[in-house]
């Protein structure tokens, strides 16, 4: 998609991609009981953790409508970008076996460890539209730019994949790096707790954490899906040009994770 369209569009890589995300689901499931349903289980699971401990314990969120929403909302979009951007990072490596015996575009790995992920986001979203719909919330004609933030949050976590995958070729210790990175983003991201608690403390923070594309994507659903009362960069900045920021940040890592990915590519190979 991002590499090369044409090549991603011609019969043989499509054929190859495909047979790469089916091989990839049927490993990642292998011998388990509930198969499938594990990807729903996974975010499922952590939203009612994190619920009971933040929301009715520690009461964050008490004042705010449909916290819940919000909290899955952000929960499955997160773990999505946590999802693709792994197998995205071990892609290339993983498949060292196939890379060295086939002569094919390298980033097509890649780019079905990300699609696996991909199926799985479309999977928990529909779980949200069923919650959203039992809690009473209304969809708007506005929702209909979903599918703008989805791609979106897609090309941001491919391009991201693409430059993680052919660091770890040459750098083994990315992996532990980026575990660590993710953990910072996942609290530096408004998705335990709502922006306006943020907001109330510091309006400058605030808006600085919204220049994060995922904090910025993940507020706009919930501003699309949920209620338009959710802070969203737009609202708090009232600055067309801010909004351009996390945009702008999500084509520079597009061209700079291109550049070093094909740069690379000619030897993973013989690195991996």
């Amino acid at each position: 998609m991002i590499m090369n369209v044409k090549n991603l569009l011609s019969h043989k890589n499509k054929a190859l991609l495909r047979e790469l995300i089916i091989t990839d689901f049927k490993l990642r499931y292998q011998g388990s009981a509930l198969g499938y349903m594990w990807s729903l289980f996974r975010p499922l699971f952590l939203f009612g953790i994190l619920l009971f401990v933040f929301g009715f314990m520690l009461k964050v969120g008490s004042t705010m409508p449909h916290y819940k929403e919000y909290l899955l909302l952000g929960i499955v979009f997160w773990s999505f970008f946590a999802e693709a951007t792994n197998n995205g990072l071990r892609a290339i490596v993983d498949r060292g076996d196939l890379i060295r015996k086939i002569n094919f575009p390298k980033f097509i790995v890649v780019v079905s460890g990300t699609v696996s992920a991909l199926i799985n986001f479309g999977i928990s979203l529909v779980v949200v539209f069923i919650f959203m719909l039992f809690s009473g919330i209304e969809l708007r004609s506005v929702a209909l730019l979903l599918p703008i933030l989805v791609v979106e949050l897609y090309i941001f976590s491919l391009a991201i994949s693409f430059l993680l995958s052919a660091l770890y070729v040459k750098y083994r210790d990315i992996s532990y790096v980026w575990e660590l990175l993710m953990q910072a983003a996942f609290y530096a991201t408004p998705i335990l707790y709502p922006l306006s608690l943020v907001k109330d403390k510091s309006l400058l923070l605030s808006k600085l954490l919204l220049l994060n594309p995922m904090a910025q994507i993940i507020q706009d659903a919930r501003y699309i899906l949920i209620t338009p009362k959710t802070d969203t960069l737009i609202g708090l900045t009232h600055n067309w040009l801010l909004v351009l920021v996390p945009v702008s940040l999500v084509i520079l890592v597009i061209i700079y994770a291109t550049y070093y990915f094909r740069k690379n590519s000619k030897t993973f190979a013989e690195d991996i």
